[in-house]
């Protein structure tokens, strides 16, 4: 084997997974990248909506993605078993105590926009459609917050998660906005609205630097988990309204002292990001969302027209 390679082992019926295993060699550093997340199989039961946590019918599950260790070993993927917290929805009209006020930051336009892929591809394969066809996706007229435990985060790794940010806003045209740092820890029932912690709003993409202690999620081999939260109104269109990333801040700042270490920490963190905006895997090995990647190039032609497609998702003043 010439170089660490990402294979995904397809998918696990038990509710949607998607396992993810890699190997890597002596002289490469190895991280994931690949979506390896439970679905809302509870109500769909279908292995494309993976990486969602079902908010309109249902709750959801993550599968943890694996590093390979030192000697090249392939190591088994270790899957999140705990159910999300998901409110259900609530008809249009209807109640909305356990929903924020609608429309928050909410514009008549979007943000920003979307840079054109230089090459058309259709390499692509969206995470959930609505009935109509569209990607389901954030607002792009309202920005996109986050919030940091970066208790934990191994030196020099902000600047990754950063660097991931700003690529994945480039590509989408979504605007994300620091909201600094915050004490949240990760939680497998995660609620999408927390009101006493971040106000009459959804509760802001969180990104947590943890250990397997505080996230049983990552024992064993297991690097990160993650996932994004879709609401609707009955069976209205839906709309991402928040979403958690769990990174094993042990495991990645090995990593990083090792050869390309930080790349590749790279290339998981925009694999991951590719799964919260709504991308899928794909079957072109050339993609950055292809379950198995021989070295960390960053974005290819078919993921950025999918991320460029996500970035086109409608405005919703009523959420």
């Amino acid at each position: 084997m010439d170089g660490p390679v990402f294979r995904d082992r397809g998918p696990r019926h038990s509710r949607g997974a998607t396992a993810l295993r890699v190997s890597r060699n002596l002289a490469a550093a190895a991280v994931i990248a690949g979506g390896a997340f439970l679905t809302a199989g509870l109500v769909y039961g279908d292995p494309r909506f993976t990486g969602l946590f079902e908010v309109s019918r249902g709750a959801g599950e993550n599968a943890g993605h694996n590093a390979g260790d030192s000697a090249g070993r392939v190591l088994p993927v270790a899957p999140r078993s705990g159910q999300g917290s998901g409110q259900p929805a609530v008809p249009a009209g209807g109640d909305r105590t356990d929903t924020p006020p609608p429309g928050l930051e909410e514009q008549d336009h979007p943000l920003g926009t979307p840079r054109k892929p230089q090459t058309a591809s259709t390499s692509y394969k969206f995470l959930a459609t609505n009935d109509d066809g569209t990607p389901v996706g954030y607002s792009p007229c309202r920005p996109l917050h986050y919030v940091i435990n970066a208790v934990l985060a191994p030196q020099g790794a902000e600047r990754l998660v950063a660097d991931s940010i700003r690529t994945i806003s480039e590509a989408t045209g979504i605007r994300f906005i620091n909201d600094d740092s915050t004490s949240e820890e990760p939680s497998p029932t995660r609620a999408p609205y927390q009101k006493d912690l971040y106000g009459e709003r959804w509760a802001p993409l969180l990104i947590a630097w943890t250990t397997p202690e505080q996230a049983p999620q990552l024992k064993g081999p297991v690097i990160g988990t993650g996932g994004s939260t879709h609401f609707s109104f009955g069976d209205g269109p839906k709309s991402f309204v928040t979403g958690s990333l769990e990174l094993d801040a042990p495991q990645i700042a090995d990593d990083l002292d090792r050869a390309q270490g930080a790349a590749y920490a790279t290339a998981v963190i925009l694999h991951e990001l590719g799964h919260v905006m709504g991308l899928e895997h794909v079957d072109d090995p050339a993609q950055l969302m292809y379950p198995e990647i021989g070295a960390p190039d960053g974005l290819a032609d078919g993921d950025l027209n999918g991320l460029y497609e996500l970035g086109h998702a409608q405005c919703r003043k009523d959420l």
